[in-house]
């Protein structure tokens, strides 16, 4: 019993101890090829789930009900409250329109240059958690509540400006507007949250929760999702971040390796050769030191 307790205590130091090397920083190039690929198809997988009309307003139909039926308070009464401060309700507008993805980018791209130690882990997390929903975008479309009459909400975008979506959906656009479970809104702002929390160490960075707290009025205020759409988007994150955990503090240090854009320099090989014009023992490209008197008179006898 007691040599077990000790192989437990060691595995234990074992996956505490923290690595001693950086994580490196990937090529610049590379990832943005990729980043740009995974999100093409993303864009590519919603407009393949457009146009199914009828089984999104069924869809619908069954989110309202659960909602009520286990007594969540009504997305109408949150829209009502902030119909009745419009500076409140063109802010949020604008909030939900123009902030979410810029955000996105400019985080990837902060921990890229500043964090390249997390970054690797918040891209994993987003790849994973944009996949995620995009399954579920093909398994479950859902007419968002501004669709969805009888919910009685508006779309506040349309009322209020700017527009986001067309009046009506259509089912050739880029735009499906029946992509509403989950909140990638939602799920990228909790992301954003906890990737700097993480990442930092300042005593203010709790103050990023704000991000997702303002999202999630944002999408239902406007109409455009419902309470279960980001109950499910952080249900989904919630079980990628026990599976991809984030690394330890001493992958900060990563962010003095050097930015690459393409390739990792080569490492060299031990017990390879000098280069050319060095000396050996020496550094190539360096002149041999001048001899001192006392070795000249040594030489000459």
């Amino acid at each position: 019993m007691r040599s077990s307790t000790q192989v437990l205590k060691r595995a234990a130091g074992a996956w505490k101890r923290e690595p001693t090397e950086p994580a490196p920083r990937p090529p610049l190039i590379r990832e943005l090829l990729l980043l740009t690929v995974l999100y093409a198809g993303y864009k590519l997988g919603r407009r393949a789930a457009n146009g199914q009309f009828g089984e999104a307003y069924r869809n619908a139909e069954l989110i309202w009900d659960f909602e009520r039926a286990v007594r969540m308070p009504s997305e109408a009464w949150v829209q009502e409250v902030m119909m009745h401060f419009e500076p409140v309700i063109r802010a949020i507008n604008i909030y939900y329109a123009t902030v979410h993805f810029p955000a996105t980018v400019a985080f990837i791209a902060w921990m890229y240059f500043r964090r390249p130690g997390f970054y690797v882990w918040i891209r994993w997390v987003l790849v994973w958690l944009t996949g995620a929903g995009l399954v579920l975008h093909l398994l479950v479309p859902l007419a968002p509540p501004r669709l969805y009459k009888v919910t009685g909400l508006v779309d506040t975008s349309a009322v209020f400006g700017p527009s986001v979506y067309a009046s009506k959906p259509d089912p050739d656009s880029l735009a499906n507007q029946f992509a509403a479970m989950p909140s990638l809104h939602v799920g990228w702002s909790i992301v954003i949250a906890v990737g700097l929390i993480v990442a930092t160490r300042g005593r203010w960075r709790w103050l990023w929760l704000a991000h997702p707290v303002i999202t999630v009025t944002a999408v239902v205020a406007t109409g455009h999702h419902y309470w279960m759409d980001g109950l499910v988007v952080a249900f989904f994150l919630g079980v990628i971040l026990l599976v991809l955990r984030p690394p330890r503090a001493a992958a900060a240090r990563a962010v003095r390796t050097p930015l690459r854009l393409w390739r990792p320099a080569p490492s060299p090989t031990p017990g390879a050769a000098p280069a050319s014009g060095a000396a050996p023992g020496g550094h190539a490209g360096t002149e041999p030191p001048a001899p001192r008197p006392a070795d000249l008179a040594r030489r000459d006898g």
